[in-house]
């Protein structure tokens, strides 16, 4: 149920558990909690608990289950599909203040930090000892470790060393009752019954509120390759990317960004991409494509890249190499920065879709039809982490207004059509609950639902996301 008016009483325990500064119920303030980076999700809060540890999240988890006020965690609130905004008036919990990094264990090569911690400060706390998170996303600054957990984050690592799943080998978090689970001890072989947190990882704050968590690191790749690859057609490109794949051992990152994203992230720049020429005008999500390769080890992998490019030859336009960090990040401009082009542009539909790498080049060719059979007027921008078939289908209206609803269930069936998930690393949030089905039977939507239950008999963890 949704927390309504909360009552005084209820608000008095909560303010000794976490402190009066740490209550907010000024709607002036509790503004920003509720509503997510797109501004397409918002929604409205009479109550965010900012507790300072698990023991201060176990207890108002308590004092709120008691009062049957149901909660939405919160990290850094950067997700793209609605699952960390308060859509029906529920309380938010928010994490932030969880910000702990414990010493690294540099024996196991594991770190234990607290939910609230920031990517980018965990990535720092890592590198001081040698180490580095294996995820990484362009919303480093703000994504929290506890929220990209909940959310299965992936990144532009994931052909390496997977997505956020993989680097949980220990989780602690606190149910819907106020319990506390807690598995930190980090063995890498440990089959003693259900795992917790890759339970956990992905199920986007409806099962539990994770507080801690115990990261597996990797050895840091300090030398890098950047190539930025021009090519004619989506389908060279993902032949390109096959190869790239099969011959590049020291592949860190492979991305993609298609002809009407790499006009308006250009032009967002201000700076046409060095290599490749964009379509004027272009309303086609496909035609040219642009590849971002990055080779990383511990000593120069620029020969092996080079010899790479050297191979696939046949299939590009052009190819930009660079090897110092200004230039590589000259490179990869061109790829962070599409988001807050398209951002800037106005209020898109956010579609995290993967495909089987058989019939990647079909959807990108052909999903600007799917759109505009929804929508004649709307303009798809297509981007996203070739090495591993993840498409971001950005649809925007016209003048950046958000395009029609049926863009979302076309695109999304489109996908299931080809053999693809409608969720790469977004999760399904609100914004695809009506499309969740495509992708699961009705016996693993039944499971799921038995498992809710088990873990959060009254619904108040989240009601409104995930399970439909």
């Amino acid at each position: 149920m949704s927390a309504g008016a909360i009552d005084p009483a209820v608000v008095d325990e909560l303010t000794e558990i976490v402190g009066q500064a740490h209550v907010l119920s000024d709607p002036e303030i509790t503004a920003s909690y509720s509503i997510d980076w797109t501004r397409r999700f918002a929604g409205s809060t009479p109550l965010v608990v900012r507790p300072a540890d698990t023991a201060e999240t176990a207890a108002a988890m308590g004092v709120l289950a008691a009062a049957r006020i149901a909660v939405v965690p919160q990290g850094g609130n950067t997700g793209l599909v609605g699952g960390s905004v308060p859509l029906a008036g529920e309380a938010v919990l928010s994490m932030r203040r969880l910000d702990v990094c414990e010493a690294v264990d540099e024996l196991a090569s594991q770190v234990t930090v607290g939910a609230g911690v920031t990517l980018a400060d965990a990535q720092i706390h890592a590198a001081a000892a040698g180490l580095s998170v294996g995820v990484d996303l362009a919303a480093r600054e703000s994504a929290t470790i506890g929220g990209m957990v909940a959310t299965n984050a992936g990144g532009i690592n994931v052909l390496r060393y997977g997505a956020m799943r993989a680097q949980v080998v220990g989780i602690e978090a606190v149910l819907a009752d106020g319990m506390i689970v807690s598995h930190l001890a980090g063995l890498e072989k440990d089959n003693t019954g259900y795992d917790l947190g890759s339970l956990l990882a992905g199920s986007e704050g409806t099962l539990g509120v994770i507080t801690r968590v115990r990261l597996r690191l990797h050895p840091l790749q300090p030398e890098r390759a950047t190539a930025l690859l021009a090519f004619e057609t989506a389908q060279d490109a993902v032949a390109a990317a096959a190869a790239l794949r099969r011959s590049v051992g020291s592949l860190h990152a492979l991305e993609a960004v298609f002809d009407s994203a790499m006009a308006l992230v250009s032009a967002h720049l201000g700076v046409d991409p060095p290599v490749g020429s964009l379509s004027s005008g272009s309303r086609n999500a496909s035609g040219a494509a642009w590849l971002i390769a990055e080779a990383a080890a511990r000593t120069d992998p620029s020969d092996e890249l080079g010899t790479a490019v050297d191979e696939i030859a046949d299939l590009l336009i052009d190819a930009a190499v660079a090897l110092d960090p200004p230039a590589r990040q000259r490179l990869w401009a061109f790829r962070e920065n599409v988001t807050e082009a398209i951002s800037a542009a106005g209020i898109p539909h956010k579609l995290d879709v993967t495909l089987p790498a058989a019939r990647l080049a079909e959807f990108v060719d052909g999903v600007a039809d799917v759109v505009r059979m929804a929508d004649s007027d709307a303009q798809p921008l297509l981007f996203g982490h070739l090495g591993d078939g993840n498409v971001h289908v950005n649809v925007l209206g016209p003048g950046g207004a958000e395009p029609a609803e049926e863009v979302d269930d076309a695109v999304l069936r489109y996908v299931a059509e080809l053999g693809g998930s409608i969720s790469a690393e977004h999760g399904i949030g609100t914004a695809k609950l009506g499309q969740l089905h495509l992708n699961r039977t009705e016996a693993e939507l039944a499971a799921f639902s038995a498992i809710k239950r088990a873990l959060d008999p009254e619904g108040l963890l989240n009601p409104h996301v995930l399970l439909p």
